[in-house]
């Protein structure tokens, strides 16, 4: 699995590059690519989140 941070990273840089490019824009599969990411971020933030919640839940029930 890709590292989160390395993700980021790589958006950052692609999301600059398109940027400074003017005019040309983005194909539709770039955009796709950079929205699945964002999903797939938002996605493991959420699951990270759940995970810490459950653990919580559990040590409040075990006492």
């Amino acid at each position: 699995m890709m590292d989160l941070q390395t993700l980021t990273l790589l958006l950052r840089a692609r999301w600059t590059q398109l940027r400074t490019a003017g005019d040309r824009g983005a194909t539709s599969t770039e955009i796709a690519v950079i929205a699945g990411a964002l999903l797939l971020g938002a996605g493991a933030v959420v699951v990270a989140i759940r995970t810490k919640l459950l653990e919580k839940i559990g040590i409040i029930q075990g006492g």
